[in-house]
């Protein structure tokens, strides 16, 4: 006998009828007509409405075109593989809330401190408009969400097109030419650059607000092609070298796979959910769905298409300062704590990363410091100094020494993540190689751009 939990009379946020038994359960492939649930109770009542058919003609009827009649029955069956179809289209579908204009606006007044039950009179009532101080609103556009953002758009808006650059500019300097980027009101700072920032904008604009070509402009500047070395301004306010920053948690997870060949560059499609300790989304909310790990290529997707749970963010995210989503950001705060590194050394994601990076090195190049030398540049984008080639080659060699003296060890790191092992190659050379991945993706040289 198979034994299976079924939810009876179950509420929202309650445990339904919990610990109860059911002396007799039927389920039927069809909705009963009122005189066959009579019958379950009183097995007479069929019997009866036959014996006096014209007193419960009614009765009768319902449950031959119920049960009986082969067109009514094959109608129901049509019917109810229609709405199969209709469940499945819109399941598929992705719902995208969308508001309508009231047609008459609700009243807004000016509440004295925000008090709800101040007075609300014709004089302190405000119709939809927008600061005359930014730029006043046409007389030709709608007072609508549409002419809102018609009067955002417009060429001549002094603020929206600097918003939009000093933001991209950030994403390239970690700075913006205002820094408080999410506040370019009187509580924000004052630019750096304001001419730089005027340009900027204008041109944006008289491109037709071309985000390529505002990207292409910045990166092939001589400002962003300086070196990064400090130079006295450690802020750099005066744009004197080049942008230096730790990469953002995303770039850090992409590059590690990248490095190691494992990025799957598909664009576009459903969201993936890679590695993930336990079952944070149970732990945090025992209603929530359990979390189920991608499989094959999606655990490999960039890091753009990670499935997202406010209450339970990805933890090797948040841990490079990730902001949670519950409100908006405009930029994030970086910060350097000793779990970042135990996350690059421990995670699945990276550990594995690291592993397929170490085959790599061991197929590709022959001597440790050839190996060691593959695992810089792959990582780095650059290639070691003499010094760090140094110590990586006698890293790799001790490694390599304490795992023969115990290859348990080295099979057990070969196996952490989905990707299986290559088994041409020697797991001593592969787990030393890995460890030396290891190494290099916790350096600044790694984690910093610069």
């Amino acid at each position: 006998m198979v034994r299976r939990a079924l939810p009876l009379r179950q509420r929202f946020r309650d445990r339904g009828f919990k610990g109860g038994r059911i002396d007799e359960l039927r389920i039927y492939g069809r909705a009963l007509a009122a005189l066959e649930v009579a019958q379950l109770r009183a097995p007479r009542s069929f019997q009866g409405a036959l014996e006096n058919p014209w007193s419960t003609v009614d009765a009768l009827r319902d449950y031959y075109f119920s049960a009986e009649d082969p067109v009514a029955r094959e109608r129901a069956a049509a019917l109810a593989a229609a709405r199969a179809r209709v469940v499945a289209a819109e399941d598929a579908q992705l719902e995208v809330a969308v508001m309508e204009e009231m047609r008459e606006p609700r009243p807004t007044y000016v509440l004295h401190r925000g008090r709800y039950d101040a007075p609300k009179t014709d004089a302190n009532r405000v119709e939809r408009s927008t600061p005359a101080g930014i730029q006043p609103f046409p007389k030709e556009l709608p007072r609508n969400r549409l002419g809102l953002a018609r009067w955002l758009t417009r060429p001549d808006h002094p603020l929206t097109a600097r918003v939009a650059v000093n933001r991209i500019w950030a994403l390239f300097f970690d700075r913006g030419l205002v820094e408080t980027a999410e506040n370019f009101g009187l509580q924000g700072q004052v630019p750096s650059h304001p001419e730089l920032l005027d340009w900027l904008a204008r041109d944006f604009v008289q491109s037709g607000w071309n985000v390529k070509a505002l990207v292409k402009k910045i990166v092939l500047s001589r400002t962003y092609g300086q070196g990064s070395r400090p130079r006295g301004d450690p802020q750099n306010r005066l744009l004197g070298r080049g942008p230096s920053g730790r990469l953002s948690a995303e770039a850090i997870r992409d590059t590690a796979l990248a490095a190691s060949g494992l990025l799957d560059d598909r664009i576009g499609g459903p969201p993936v959910s890679p590695y993930q300790p336990g079952d944070l989304w149970r732990e945090s909310n025992t209603m929530s769905p359990p979390y189920r790990q991608s499989k094959g290529r999606d655990l490999y997707r960039r890091s753009l298409y990670t499935v997202w749970k406010r209450t339970a963010p990805m933890p090797n995210m948040t841990a490079f300062d990730t902001p949670g989503r519950e409100v908006c950001v405009a930029r994030r705060q970086t910060t350097s704590t000793p779990l970042q590194a135990l996350v690059l050394l421990n995670d699945p994601q990276f550990v594995e990363a690291c592993r397929v990076l170490g085959e790599r090195a061991v197929r590709e190049a022959g001597a440790p410091a050839a190996r060691a030398r593959f695992i810089f540049r792959q990582l780095a984008s650059r290639a070691p100094a003499p010094e760090e080639l140094a110590l990586l080659a006698r890293l790799y060699e001790q490694q390599r020494v304490l795992f023969a003296r115990d290859p348990d060890a080295a099979a057990k790191l070969l196996r952490i993540g989905e990707q299986p092992p290559d088994p041409t190659l020697p797991p001593v050379d592969v787990a030393a190689a890995t460890v030396v991945a290891q190494t290099v993706l916790n350096l600044d040289a790694t984690l910093w751009k610069r």
